[in-house]
């Protein structure tokens, strides 16, 4: 899973990032607001941690001019401050969760696991588009009685492509998704993994079918029965 973080303090941002890669997250951290803006604007993060007080722009202003924009993407607010006036704000602003600092290590962590169960659309936890079902807990990828397991990266592939259903993903979203934002992924290896993904799909027989979009990037079509 991937996470955005956005906190200016050197040594909370060292002790999250650690934590969270305990935790196997995939984590991009930024120290700047406007950077930080511009990351969360790549729509290609599960989860966003934003501190309010930041160089440049605020938390406030990056959750604000995100879902202004339309990412989705849900936000846990970080902050010093403890004041209604804040919290309510923040969750004005577009937030979707707030935690006052100090806090304690396992409370942040049920929290994220709460705002990432928000996207999954199905009681077992799988996500289904089409003819096809995904599990993300056992990377199985079902079509009626065909079932086949999927690597890490196909699999977040595919449940990025599910998870943004009806929109034309471009081959520099997929990278940064997937290898990271400071990734220097050729765009050679997002055609690769997407072709194992096509092939695993018609391994299970799947209607389900990945479409290319000439000079734009990709989209998840259900295909004709």
């Amino acid at each position: 899973m991937r996470l955005l973080l956005v906190e200016d303090e050197k040594r909370m941002a060292q002790a999250l990032c650690e934590i969270l890669h305990q935790e196997k997250y995939d984590v991009d951290h930024f120290a700047d607001g406007l950077e930080g803006l511009l990351a969360l604007e790549t729509n290609t993060y599960d989860l966003a941690i934003l501190d309010v007080m930041l160089p440049h722009k605020n938390g406030f202003q990056i959750a604000r001019e995100a879902r202004k924009k339309g990412v989705r993407t849900p936000i846990l607010m970080l902050t010093a401050k403890s004041e209604l006036d804040d919290k309510v704000t923040g969750l004005d602003c577009g937030a979707d969760d707030y935690l006052t600092k100090p806090f304690m290590t396992r409370e942040l962590l049920a929290r994220l696991r709460a705002l990432s169960r928000r996207n999954i659309n199905t009681p077992d936890g799988a996500l289904t588009f089409g003819d096809v079902s995904l599990s993300k807990e056992t990377s199985l990828l079902r079509c009626g009685e065909n079932s086949v397991r999927l690597s890490e990266k196909e699999l977040r592939i595919l449940e990025y492509l599910i998870a943004n259903q009806g929109q034309i993903l471009s081959r520099e979203q997929l990278a940064v998704k997937i290898w990271g934002y400071n990734s220097d992924t050729e765009y050679n290896n997002v055609e690769v993994y997407m072709s194992f993904v096509r092939k695993k799909l018609s391994f299970v027989g799947a209607k389900t079918e990945i479409k290319a979009v000439r000079g734009i990037g990709y989209e998840l079509r259900e295909g004709h029965v």
